[in-house]
Formats: C-alpha cells, sequence, structure tokens
C-alpha cells in the first residue's frame, strides 16, 4: 500500500489506517480473537497505521491492541491518545490536559501497549481550563525524554492547532470528515494544509451508516452507542437514508459498494489525509483496502459533492460541548 506524509517531521504512514476502538467498546460485541486476526491481516496487507486510545475500553483496548502488535512491531506506526477520563467501571470523568496527568497517562499507555515508544500521541479533547501551551509543552517533554516520537491533536479548534504548532510541531490533527460530516472544509482544513499538518479522519463511513448497513434501529447492538447520537434518531435516520440512496446509486454505476465508494471519496481528498477505518473483522477490512484502489472522475467527484450532509448532530449535546476547543 503507498504512503503518505503526516506532518514535516518525517512520519510517514500508510494512506489508510485501522481505527481499533470498536475492537472493545461502544458499537457492541467483538470478537478478540477475530479483532487480533484483523490487526494481523491489516499489517499482511500493507497497513501500517494502527489507532487506539485509553478511553476505548476503558484501557483494554490498548492492551488488546498490544498483545496483536507482539511480535510485529517493526514497520508499525502505533498511535494512542489522552485527555478523556473515565474510571476502570466506564464513568465519564471529563476531561485532563494538566501536564502532570500528560505524564501519566503516557506511562499508563506505554505498560499497557507493551512499548518503549509511542509513534504518534494525540491529545483526544482539548482542556478548555489549561492552557494548550502547557499541555503541548507536556507532551513535547515525552518526545524530548524518547517516549513519544510524534504529537498530535484530536477535535482542536484552527486557533488552538495554531497556538499548539507554535509550541511544539504538531504532525496530525484527527477529527470526524466523511461523505456526509464536511464542516471541517471551512477552515479545519486550510488551517492544517497552511501548517503542514497532516489530516486523519475518523469515521469516514459515517460511522458505518454510509455502508448502508444501519436501515433500522434492530441493525445495532443493544448496547451500541451509537443509537444516542442524534443523526441516528428516527426521524434523522429516516433523512440520512435518503443520502445513502444517491451514494448506492453513484456506486452501483461504478460496480463497487457505497462504503467503498464513501472511503474512496475521503482518500482521494489530498495526499496529507489518512483516514481511519474501523473494523471489528477481515472481512470489512478487505472490502475497504480495496477503496483505496478506487479512481474518481471528475464527473463521479462532483456527484458524490452534492450527495449531501447529515441531517442530526455528530455527538449528544454534551459531547458537541467538548469538540472545537
Amino acid at each position: 500500500m503507498d504512503k503518505r506524509a503526516l506532518g514535516r517531521q518525517g512520519l510517514r504512514v500508510s494512506k489508510l489506517g485501522l481505527g481499533c476502538m470498536g475492537m472493545s467498546d461502544f458499537y457492541g460485541p467483538a470478537s478478540e480473537d477475530e479483532a487480533i486476526a484483523t490487526i494481523h491481516r491489516a499489517i499482511d496487507r500493507g497497513i501500517t497505521f494502527f489507532d487506539t486510545s485509553d478511553v476505548y475500553g476503558p484501557f483494554t483496548n490498548e492492551q488488546l491492541v498490544g498483545r496483536a502488535l507482539r511480535g510485529r512491531r517493526d514497520g508499525v506506526v502505533l498511535a494512542t491518545k489522552f485527555g478523556n477520563v473515565r474510571s476502570a467501571d466506564g464513568k465519564w470523568l471529563g476531561i485532563d490536559g494538566r501536564p502532570e496527568y500528560v505524564r501519566q497517562s503516557c506511562d499508563a499507555s506505554l505498560q499497557r501497549l507493551g512499548v518503549a515508544t509511542i509513534d504518534l500521541y494525540y491529545q483526544h479533547r482539548v482542556d478548555r481550563k489549561v492552557p494548550i501551551e502547557e499541555t503541548v509543552g507536556a507532551m513535547a517533554d515525552l518526545v524530548r525524554a524518547g517516549k513519544v516520537r510524534y504529537l498530535g491533536l484530536s477535535e482542536a479548534a484552527a486557533a488552538t492547532v495554531r497556538r499548539a504548532h507554535a509550541t511544539h510541531p504538531i504532525s496530525a490533527l484527527q477529527t470526524e470528515y466523511s461523505l456526509w460530516s464536511r464542516e471541517v472544509e471551512a477552515e479545519i482544513l486550510p488551517t492544517v494544509r497552511e501548517l503542514g499538518i497532516g489530516f486523519v479522519p475518523y469515521s469516514p463511513l459515517g460511522r458505518g451508516f454510509l455502508t448502508g448497513r444501519f436501515a433500522t434501529e434492530a441493525d445495532f447492538a443493544e448496547d451500541d452507542v451509537r443509537k444516542s447520537h442524534p443523526r441516528f434518531s428516527d426521524e434523522n435516520r429516516a433523512k440520512n437514508l435518503q443520502l445513502v440512496d444517491r451514494l448506492r446509486e453513484i456506486a452501483a454505476r461504478k460496480g463497487v459498494t457505497a462504503g467503498q465508494l464513501a472511503l474512496a471519496w475521503v482518500v482521494s481528498r489530498g495526499d496529507d489525509v489518512v483516514p481511519l477505518c474501523g473494523t471489528t473483522n477481515r472481512a470489512h477490512l478487505d472490502e475497504n483496502i480495496q477503496a483505496t484502489d478506487i479512481a474518481l472522475t471528475a464527473d463521479e467527484r462532483a456527484r458524490l459533492d452534492a450527495v449531501g450532509v447529515a441531517s442530526g448532530a455528530r455527538y449528544p449535546e454534551r459531547a458537541m460541548a467538548s469538540l472545537n476547543g
């Protein structure tokens, strides 16, 4: 698989990354054996970029990814995150960007992952109570200590990205981006491109909705968090299925699936864009990898651009308040 640069500091990754969150949390039950087999298949197929966080599980996803990568660490770019705080029983406790918490979180993640160095370390959400210069300054100390190689931010506002980057070079910004979620095009993408920061879209398939697999509430597991998201409500889901129908029509003409076409659109947005596609099984992984080879004509791009954006917010109100810090 071709590689792309994230930032100007030397970080290069496969042009598609594997998001590992759903292997442990949020989207219903998953087989750990199949999850590990999926990570191994990804490596065998040329994916080098793997994304996790201490909050997934919580804590257990880092452990799973660490086990999967044991003996296969060479050539792998391992990314994890800190800042969203959960207790061991899963309760949400807030956001923490204090320098002492940065150091504590990094050491704990290194232990759970079973590695000496984290390749890309993100602040998962910006702590508005702590100046970004203090948080990134502590992250920079981790780079100097050899515990972290490159720094990233997630869901940060453009002004925050500028301040962070002035404190220490930021290699990647991770934010939701897909055909139905395009808010970053107004300010975020121009800012990171001006600064030479790579862009890592998560949920490039609209949390799976753009595949067409989630037409009714019954299609979700009982404990699937997506059911609490406004754009998956009964009213908004009906509207958003019209968007999926338009996507399917274009995909059928091209002889690919709706999910593959949606992912190909994100991959095509620039050589500085590396989407994270989350999956829990090898079959969906293989389908996603095939999408990286789909070339879009100018007419297809125009038709996809006109498909429309989602009805409903990305997250429930409380979670939306933590974005663009």
